[in-house]
Parts: structure tokens; sequence; C-alpha cells
């Protein structure tokens, strides 16, 4: 029997995000059998962790969960760890050594595009570089990317991106043919069965007290800036007042989740938005929804859309990089304007016109998802056989 290729895969953790559930998802469909996986992440923690196939080894430069205040009594620990890091980073063969201990990699990914240079200084020459990019990259919170450091991503071997969108952009930088080649557009892998039958699942908490006659919003995602929950909810509010009765749920965590609940009780709207913090299965509240909004700032390729889809959901997103190819140019739900303005006039015309989202259901009830889970994974393996 040939011998397993042995791949070491980076990630910052294990988090409720979008890149973090496609890895899981890839990982628990990955013929154990043809690879030996190493997964190393920055920092032990997150909701996905539990998901990992035991046959993956983890390891991990920090353990412990994510530090997203500036306490005090928090700052000595972040100091630690942040230069714990860049030490390894700046000297990469101590990594290698005292946590990998020195095992040899065919093939090394980095699995979000913020572990480009991690990856593209291994000490580990020969082994092949890939990388997967979830964002577009001109619009990112942390780091808006000039050309020039996007040009740094072709000292990989692939470069596999989510959408037609970054794919373009990749493809104007290209400077020739051979780089070109190692742009590969591959849709996220996504287990629409566990999706259908997980939606059926009941809830944890009382319906009783989600429900009271009103039409429902339903939006799931990280509680980052980006997602633009703080845009939905000041449009819930301008809604309610002008007598245009209705309820917001919002699923999901992270570090905007106190400023967010913050914001809810400025605008005093305890009442009507509720902040449900994450869940593995936030299926059931789709199903329950009259519609699926999503408001964000800036997407690479909005996973969630599919999941909607997926559960034959009305439909309102703002026009991000990712929609228009999902939504089929407005053929299965509506795509607004980027702003808020644009978030008030799609959950105007859902709580005025609910039967103009009719052609959008009628749409939905032909439609074939562009790919399914076994194609992407047989995509990426692919990939990984061919480097």
């Amino acid at each position: 029997m040939a011998e397993k290729k042995k791949i070491l895969i980076r990630i910052g953790s294990l988090r409720h995000g979008g890149a973090e559930k496609v890895l899981v998802t890839f990982l628990k469909n990955l013929p154990p059998e043809k690879y030996e996986v190493d997964l190393l992440l920055n920092l032990f923690s997150g909701k996905y962790l539990p998901e990992v196939p035991n046959w993956v080894r983890i390891f991990y430069l920090i353990k412990g969960e994510m530090i997203p205040t500036n306490r005090p009594k928090d700052i000595p620990t972040k100091v630690l760890r942040v230069s714990y890091q860049k030490i390894l980073k700046i000297f990469p063969k101590l990594l290698y050594r005292f946590i990998l201990k020195n095992k040899k990699y065919d093939v090394e990914f980095a699995a979000i595009h913020g572990m480009r240079d991690d990856i593209l200084n291994s000490p580990q020459k020969a082994s092949k570089k890939m990388v997967w990019i979830h964002n577009d990259l001109r619009k990112t919170h942390f780091h808006n990317y000039t050309d020039n450091e996007i040009r740094k991503f072709f000292g990989f071997d692939k470069i596999m991106v989510i959408s037609e969108k970054i794919q373009q952009d990749f493809e104007k930088l290209a400077k020739n043919e051979n780089e070109k080649d190692k742009i590969v557009r591959i849709y996220n892998p996504l287990d629409t069965e566990e999706i259908l039958e997980k939606s059926e699942k009941s809830f944890i908490i009382q319906q009783s007290s989600l429900i009271k006659n009103v039409p429902i919003f339903v939006s799931v995602g990280t509680v980052f800036p980006q997602k633009g929950f703080d845009r939905l909810l000041k449009v819930h509010k301008k809604l309610l007042d002008e007598g245009l009765k209705h309820r917001v749920l919002i699923v999901g965590d992270g570090y905007d989740f106190e400023n967010i609940k913050r914001l809810i009780s400025e605008l005093n709207i305890s009442e009507s938005a509720t902040m449900l913090g994450f869940s593995n299965n936030p299926y059931p509240y789709f199903k329950m929804a009259d519609f699926y909004i999503l408001s964000s700032r800036y997407e690479g390729f909005p996973t969630v859309l599919f999941e909607a889809l997926t559960l034959k959901k009305n439909i309102i997103a703002t026009d991000v990089s990712g929609v228009n190819e999902m939504l089929e140019h407005g053929k299965l739900g509506l795509i607004v304007e980027n702003s808020e303005d644009g978030i008030y006039f799609g959950m105007k015309k859902a709580l005025q016109k609910p039967e103009s989202f009719d052609v959008y259901q009628t749409n939905l009830e032909h439609y074939k998802m562009p790919f399914n889970l076994e194609n992407s994974v047989n995509s990426i393996i692919k990939i990984i056989d061919e480097l």
C-alpha cells in the first residue's frame, strides 16, 4: 500500500467562524487511510474542536480561550501570548523542532489567508504549499491588502479561492500562465444532508418566547463588525418606529457580542431583538424564520447563504462578494445595496409586500446546488494528490 501523504494544516483556532466550520467539514470527509494530517492551531480553543476527527493530530502554540478585551488583569497574559507567537514566527525552526518534532511534511496548507507568511516561511523548503482564501482581501476587517500584498500569495503552489470575484481578482494580478494555473476555484464543502436533518431538531429555548405572530428575520454569523449586525438593528428600530412589527434573531458569538447587546439596550429594542449566542445547530432558527437576512459589510463567499438556500428561505442580502454568484444575480433572493438604506429597503419590502418574495420561492423549487459535499472534497483531494 502506498505511503500516506503527510499534511500540515494551519489555522488560528477553531472558533465559531465560517472558515473554521468549512475546514472541520473537510477533515470529517477526508479518507484517513490516504493521509496523515496534523492540525496546528495558534490557540487551542473553539466551538468546533470536538468535531475534529480523532485520527487528525492536533498541535497548538497556546492553550486557552481567546481574550477579546483589554482589561488590566488580561494584559500580561495577552502580552506573553503575542510575544511567544512572534518569536515562533520570526524563528520558525523552533516551532518545527519543539512543537512538530521535526516531522517532514509533503504538503503544508494555510487554511486561511492570515496563515500566509507562516506557511511560506516554513523551514521545510521541499514541501508543497497551498492556501485557502475565504475572504475578499480588498476588504478585511484587520488589513486591506494591496496589490503587492496579494502578489505574495503567488509564492504558494496552489491558491484555492471560494468565489468568482476572488478568482478574478487574483487572475488580474497573475503575471504569466504558470501563476494563473495556481489559482483554482472550489466551492466550500457543505453537508446539505446534515443541514436538512439538523433543521428538524427541536428548540432548546421556548419557541413561544420568540414567536409572537409577527414576521421573523434571522441572521447567523460570528459577531464581528464585518457582519453588520449594528446596521441590522438600527434598521429594525427604524421600522418598528414606523409601526412595522417584526422580530430579529441573531445567532452567533464573537468579540463584538457585548457591543451589540449594548446597542439593543440603547435602542430600547430588547423586546423584539434577541441575541441567541453561538449554536452548533442554528438550522431550526432558519426554519422557523420568515426571512434570512445577510447584513454584512463585506464577505468572501458567505456559505451561510447556501445553508439558507438549502432550507429554501426567503433571502435578503447586501451586495457583497459572492452574493450575486450565489443568488444567481437576484433570481433566488433579494440583493440590496450594501448600506443601512439598502437593508432598510429590503426589510421594508419584506414586511409591506411579502408576496413579492413568491418569485424566489418558485425559483427555489427548481434550484439545484451548484456543487455537493463529495465534489468539493474530491476536488481538494485531487489538488493535494497532484501537488
